[in-house]
């Protein structure tokens, strides 16, 4: 697999689709790997004529784990922010170095709740690598709709601690999780979601305090509305009106931070793409990605930019600045009509 370097970081990637597609970075959330993006779900957005490459963050999957960082818990991240190993900052360096080793002068850059966090930050930190912005089931703040209700946590808590000893405990230890972020009205595939927890097991187990440092860089990398509001780059904001993870007001706060930014909210989606939407899903971002300016016919060289020294100590350098045919059967379509939209 080929690897991505931030500094001391390896990040682990694999790209898809045709070599001329437009390209298309995602980004996973806390505590998951790139496998967290389905396969089928890949294919599809490459049938939308898109070059897709999904990543493992750093503490995830096969990338770099900050082992020697420690655990630093839930609560103390939160009284002293120093006690963080990184920042979001950090983590979207990473993914600007994953468009170096790709070649991609810019691009569309679409994240999952953690995910959707470092793709702000990358709008915010690198606005001239980001062709387009797609946030899902986000939140431009720690402080906003990150706090589930106690029957959530109490379950999540639940889950956390049931051992996991090999690649079956995984899958099932998966399947509960996605039952309890899910809603009725999308029923999960379990094949699916089984066969992404074992994978995922035996690429990587991971552990709860790789997952603790993940968590630690987005309560110490405070609030990003005020930064946001100078985004200029087309943006889609998705979420559903019933996450139980980061509540929809996350997902309206996000759009009402940036500029011209088209919000959609799915009725009864939770903290999940379930199948049944894919194909509005894909249709919102192919529809963005159509208002993006030209493309550069050339892109610089992997090696066209150099890292500077990261103001925090101990940690890797940072950066600064300086559509095809759908697989998916029309017939799966759910209906979702944006609640709000505001002209770019």
């Amino acid at each position: 697999m080929p690897i991505a370097r931030h500094g001391a970081i390896e990040l682990a990637y694999e790209t898809s689709g045709a070599a001329e597609g437009e390209p298309l970075l995602l980004i996973s959330g806390t505590g998951v790997q790139m496998l967290m993006w389905p396969d089928a779900f890949v294919a599809a957005l490459a049938g939308r004529g898109f070059r897709v490459t999904r990543f493992d963050n750093r503490d995830a999957g096969l990338s770099t784990h900050l082992t020697q960082a420690g655990n630093p818990g839930w609560l103390k991240p939160l009284i002293r922010h120093a006690a963080a190993p990184y920042r979001l900052e950090d983590m979207a360096g990473d993914a600007v170095a994953v468009l170096d080793a790709l070649g991609w002068d810019r691009a569309h850059i679409a994240g999952t709740s953690l995910g959707g966090m470092i793709a702000q930050t990358m709008a915010i930190s690198y606005p001239s690598r980001v062709r387009t912005l797609t946030s899902i089931m986000s939140t431009p703040s720690a402080r906003i709709g990150t706090m589930p209700k106690i029957s959530t946590m109490r379950k999540l808590m639940q889950i956390a601690g049931t051992p996991v000893n090999g690649p079956e405990d995984a899958a099932e230890a998966t399947v509960a999780l996605k039952r309890l972020t899910g809603t009725s009205r999308y029923p999960i595939d379990e094949e699916l979601i089984r066969d992404i927890g074992r994978r995922s097991y035996e690429r990587d187990p991971g552990s709860e305090a790789a997952d603790f440092r993940q968590r630690a860089a987005v309560s110490a990398s405070g609030s990003r509305r005020k930064a946001l509001a100078g985004v200029r780059i087309p943006t889609l904001v998705l979420h559903g009106d019933q996450d139980p993870i980061i509540n929809v007001k996350a997902g309206r706060a996000t759009a009402a931070a940036i500029p011209g930014a088209r919000l959609v909210i799915y009725p009864q989606m939770g903290h999940d793409l379930p199948r049944e939407l894919w194909p509005s899903i894909l249709d919102e971002i192919a529809a963005l990605a159509a208002q993006a300016p030209a493309r550069p016919r050339s892109p610089q060289p992997a090696d066209a930019r150099r890292f500077t020294a990261s103001r925090y100590p101990g940690r890797p350098p940072s950066r600064r600045p300086a559509a095809g045919q759908d697989p998916i059967p029309r017939c799966a379509r759910a209906d979702a009509s944006p609640v709000r939209q505001r002209p770019g």
